[in-house]
């Protein structure tokens, strides 16, 4: 992976460049969830086809567009990548979780990740993610990002949190990572 450089410099060694000094980009997520026909819990994820993450089995989201609450978008993006219909009152915000990337500072986000059982319509495939579900007991953790299986199968348990990533210079690997439970009150910011 080639190394950044803002001037000279490498990013993260140029207080000028210091990615602590980047607004994050404000995102978020939608764990949809039922149960299978065996009774088995079942998350909806899908396979990134485009953009950030290509390649890789992500949950649903995007970015929160100004003037939008993250509940409105993790609405409107779980509509626009799958074709389900999730309304802002059915979601629960479940975390809050900020990924760091220092040797790329401009894929700093923050983001604000919501469950929700209460959904309808069929996944269908879109031009950015082809959608299917996965038993929460069997997650597909070699093909996901390196942080999910860190929050993933806490948040599917019903754990609210709050948690920070720091990825590696590789831009793959988790190097740092701070984990605790969400205080209550926090959800009303992303709502």
């Amino acid at each position: 992976m080639p190394t950044f450089l803002c001037g000279a410099v490498p990013a993260r060694d140029n207080p000028l460049c210091d990615n602590r000094l980047v607004p994050l980009s404000s995102t978020c997520l939608c764990l949809l969830l039922k149960t299978g026909g065996d009774g088995t819990r079942e998350v909806l994820l899908g396979r990134k086809k485009t953009g950030f993450g290509t390649g890789k089995i992500v949950a649903l989201g995007g970015h929160v567009e100004p003037g939008e609450s993250a509940a409105e978008a993790a609405a409107r993006e779980v509509k626009e990548e799958s074709g389900i219909r999730v309304t802002q009152g059915s979601l629960v915000f479940a975390a809050h979780v900020t990924f760091r990337f220092p040797a790329h500072p401009s894929w700093d986000m923050e983001v604000a990740i919501f469950a929700a059982a209460d959904w309808a319509g069929e996944a269908a495939e879109s031009e950015e993610i082809s959608p299917a579900w996965f038993p929460v007991a069997a997650l597909p953790f070699d093909q996901m990002w390196d942080d999910a299986p860190h929050w993933l199968p806490r948040v599917l348990a019903g754990e609210r949190l709050r948690a920070t990533f720091s990825y590696a210079d590789d831009n793959q690997t988790v190097a740092a990572a701070t984990i605790a439970p969400l205080t209550n009150g926090a959800d009303e910011a992303a709502r």
